[in-house]
């Protein structure tokens, strides 16, 4: 697989659905998961994404310097080495935030080198599968209440799930 290529299915400016704030949203093509329910089905299949070099996409996240990064699907880690090579990209050029959707848990991230590499770059990681028995429409930032939303820094730092605490909610 390409490690400087990404395929992408869209790329969504100035949205606020995959995070806190405004976010450039990178929505990659490609997934196993297979979640009944998906909101976006068409992503499963990565030939349905257009082939992007990871410069390209480091100009599009950079035309706003004010929006953070989502990555999101699909599934990005479905393309680990290329997504970890754009998160490296984005955080020894920019001061974005990341936030990363993925259907894996945190537990079989951390187990599997290939897809923890992305890990000292990312934010924030949204794990889990979407389970539409279990569909929320009140908590912000997931699809069902099965998904966590973990603080990765602070994760990896005490080797525990620490779990993000959205600072404007009481």
């Amino acid at each position: 697989m390409f490690t400087n290529k990404i395929s992408v299915l869209k790329i969504v400016e100035d949205t606020t659905v995959d995070g806190p704030g405004f976010r450039t949203s990178i929505y990659a093509a490609g997934c196993e998961h297979g979640c009944k329910g998906c909101h976006n089905p068409e992503s499963w299949d990565i030939s349905n994404g257009k082939w992007m070099d990871i410069d390209e996409i480091l100009k599009i996240i950079e035309r706003n310097f004010l929006a953070q990064v989502s990555f999101s699907g699909g599934d990005p880690l479905f393309q680990p080495e290329a997504f970890t090579e754009l998160a490296r990209r984005i955080k020894s050029e920019t001061q974005k935030n990341i936030w990363c959707y993925t259907g894996f848990t945190f537990q079989k991230i951390l187990r599997n080198p290939i897809l923890s590499a992305i890990l000292p770059y990312i934010d924030v990681l949204v794990d889990g599968q979407f389970i539409e028995k279990k569909k929320v429409a009140n908590l912000p930032f997931v699809g069902s209440s099965n998904q966590r939303i973990i603080n990765v820094k602070e994760s990896l730092k005490t080797n525990k799930m620490v779990e993000w605490k959205n600072p404007f909610l009481f």
